[in-house]
């Protein structure tokens, strides 16, 4: 989504929110943030704070949250170096918050704006759906796995405070984005697929979504294996902590890589499927095109990032069919996310 085009009523080409008309040569108007929205954004800002003040804490060199001779405490460079990474990208949530309910928020450029919410939106959502599925696997389940060797990780607390933050950013961010492009873009994803143009999508974003589709199979084969209880892959350190937790996550990990396959297909086909899909509304697919993406592509880069990272004990070392397996989610999650920005891209245009 590159190019905002000028919504009707504006002689500027600033976008303003769609049905608020302008008068012919006279500035758009800049709204103030809704009671809704002040309140969204006091959410968003205020779920930063407990992981935000955790990785703090941990690089000013408190040890808070974290157990005797647990394995972060073995690198201690490192542990400061991820954690003020984590700290600038938790930051970002809350200037997120901001551009989406300041009047200066709706004269950014689109990219500007889509690319970081996408990696936000993915990042997130797959926690939102994880973690709750966790907690609830866990009532029958019992109590995790102590790590392996009898080495801790982190105190049990910090999970709860960690991922509800985050569930909570998730929440209230998604509900500002949602408000923010029905007022900018609401043309965009308006209507049902039944009203889409026949050949809105090209050749090259065809053949892309193709492609992806069936590159996706590779990972999705290994990540079905290791749902159902496959430890071809695995470290041995990964095959000693298996629960029914971490299956739990390898089937949220696939439905992701799933819903996003077949989204983007009903997007870019949507002229060869109008019988099938014609009253399904367009912000159906688009939704989930978009979320499901953003967790395959961004979860898979971050994933390689990890798994690339050096490691001093053997049996946590991922091995390289895990390495492949999060490459390659990775580089489906974004070349099916090209294909729903050509979407968008041409939808704004035709629309």
């Amino acid at each position: 989504m590159t190019h905002t085009p000028p919504l009707a009523g504006t002689a500027t080409g600033r976008p303003t929110p769609i049905g608020i008309p302008t008068p012919t040569g006279t500035p758009p108007p800049t709204p103030t943030p809704t009671p809704t929205r002040r309140i969204l954004r006091a959410l968003a800002i205020v779920a930063c704070v407990p992981y935000i003040s955790l990785k703090v804490a941990w690089i000013a060199g408190s040890e808070i949250g974290i157990p005797a001779g647990s394995v972060l405490l073995d690198h201690r460079t490192l542990l400061i170096v991820a954690n003020s990474v984590s700290v600038v990208m938790d930051a970002m949530v809350v200037l997120l918050a901001l551009l989406l309910t300041q009047p200066w928020g709706l004269r950014v450029r689109a990219w500007l704006l889509a690319f970081p919410m996408w990696a936000a939106t993915g990042l997130l959502s797959p926690i939102m759906v994880g973690f709750p599925a966790q907690l609830v696997l866990s009532l029958f389940a019992g109590p995790r796995k102590p790590e392996a060797g009898g080495r801790p990780f982190l105190d049990e607390w910090v999970f709860g405070a960690v991922y509800g933050g985050f569930i909570g950013q998730g929440l209230a961010l998604g509900a500002l984005f949602v408000l923010y492009t029905r007022d900018r873009w609401g043309h965009v994803w308006r209507g049902t697929m039944g009203d889409l143009p026949a050949r809105l999508s090209g050749t090259a974003v065809r053949v892309t979504a193709v492609v992806a589709a069936l590159l996706a199979l590779a990972p999705s084969a290994v990540r079905l294996m290791w749902a159902l209880g496959g430890a071809h892959g695995l470290s041995a350190g990964q095959i000693s902590q298996r629960t029914g937790e971490f299956h739990l996550l390898e089937w949220v990990r696939l439905l992701f890589t799933v819903v996003a396959v077949v989204t983007v297909l009903m997007l870019v086909f949507a002229g060869n499927l109008r019988r099938r899909t014609g009253s399904l509304p367009v912000r159906t697919p688009l939704g989930l095109a978009w979320v499901a993406t953003g967790g395959v592509g961004c979860w898979g880069a971050y994933m390689t990032l990890v798994a690339f990272l050096p490691d001093t004990d053997p049996d946590k070392a991922f091995t390289g069919l895990a390495r492949l397996t999060y490459a390659g989610e990775m580089i489906i999650g974004f070349l099916l996310a090209a294909c729903v920005a050509a979407f968008l891209r041409r939808r704004s245009a035709s629309a």
